[in-house]
């Protein structure tokens, strides 16, 4: 009766084990952009590899290979981003009526080196919408 009830704890031990590397790979997995809309998975370095617009982010990051991730809000949704991410601006550029702040986030770790500083969050910003991306948004906005 001993030996079972030894074999129960052991099992229950394992499963606990099992169950806590299943949240952390889910937690290490998790969308960036929760909420977002239109949301791209970047699978290179830069903006000429593959990119893929997917419904669910968490499966394809779960596939692996993903290097960036990105998607869209409606509204500016600049300042919530920022502050979401505990993010400090770097610089900013506009372009054709798109605003593109670029920042960097002790949230999200990696990033690009551009004019000597890096990068990890991008943010655009146009007339009805916002898009966010890290490291960077690729592709047209």
């Amino acid at each position: 009766m001993r030996r079972f009830f030894c074999g129960m704890r052991a099992a229950a031990v394992v499963l606990a084990c099992i169950a806590c590397a299943v949240f952390a790979l889910l937690l290490l997995h998790t969308p960036v952009f929760a909420g977002g809309e239109g949301y791209e998975v970047y699978y290179g370095e830069n903006s000429s590899c593959l990119m893929e617009r997917t419904d669910s982010p968490l499966l394809a990051k779960l596939a692996g290979g993903v290097k960036g991730e990105s998607a869209r809000f409606s509204g500016d949704r600049y300042e919530e981003l920022k502050a979401r991410f505990h993010a400090t601006l770097l610089f900013e550029e506009e372009t054709g009526g798109v605003k593109n702040y670029y920042l960097y986030s002790p949230d999200l770790g990696g990033g690009v080196e551009l004019y000597g500083q890096r990068v990890n969050l991008h943010i655009a910003t146009g007339k009805e919408e916002t898009a966010a991306g890290t490291p960077l948004i690729f592709g047209g906005y």
